[in-house]
C-alpha cells in the first residue's frame, strides 16, 4: 500500500461538498456511463462524465502509449497535473510520478487518491481505465 501526505481538510471539504449537492436531491437518479452527460476526447484518450447537481463521476480511458506530460499538459499549461484524483482502477497500469520524485504504479482492483502534482502514464499494452469520484470536473479542458 502506498500513502501519499494530503491534508485532511482538502479531503473532507472535497468530500462534504459533494455529499451536501447529494443529500439536497429530491429524487434517487442512476446514470450510466454508455450515456455520459458530457464527453472529452483528447489524443490516446476520453473522458465520460455523469453528473448529479454539482457532483461528476469520470470514466477515463487512457490507450497504451498515453502520458499526461505529452497527450494533457500542452493543452492544460501547467507544470504538471493539477487536478486531485479519487479513483477505482479497472483495467490496465498506470504509473504515476509525483513531483516529489516518487513513482509508483497502480493496476486494476486498486483505489488510488493522488493530490495535485504528478505526471501519469500507461505501462504496457492494454489500455488504463479508471472511475475518478474526485478529479474529473475540469479534466483535459484547456485553461479558460
Amino acid at each position: 500500500m502506498f500513502v501519499y501526505p494530503i491534508p485532511i481538510s482538502t479531503i473532507v471539504v472535497r468530500l462534504i461538498s459533494g455529499v451536501e449537492s447529494l443529500s439536497n436531491m429530491a429524487k434517487a437518479k442512476v446514470k450510466k456511463f454508455g450515456a455520459p452527460d458530457e464527453t472529452r476526447k483528447f489524443e490516446k484518450g476520453k473522458l465520460q462524465l455523469v453528473k448529479f447537481g454539482g457532483a461528476a463521476v469520470g470514466r477515463a480511458t487512457f490507450e497504451p502509449g498515453w502520458k499526461w506530460s505529452k497527450h494533457l499538459k500542452p493543452m492544460v499549461k501547467t507544470k504538471s497535473c493539477e487536478a486531485p484524483h479519487f479513483q477505482y482502477h479497472i483495467t490496465g497500469v498506470l504509473h504515476v510520478k509525483m513531483d516529489d520524485g516518487t513513482e509508483f504504479d497502480i493496476g486494476p482492483g486498486e483505489v488510488s487518491m493522488l493530490p495535485p502534482g504528478h505526471d501519469a502514464w500507461v505501462v504496457g499494452v492494454e489500455p488504463v481505465t479508471v472511475v475518478d469520484f474526485q478529479g474529473m470536473v475540469d479534466y483535459a479542458r484547456g485553461k479558460k
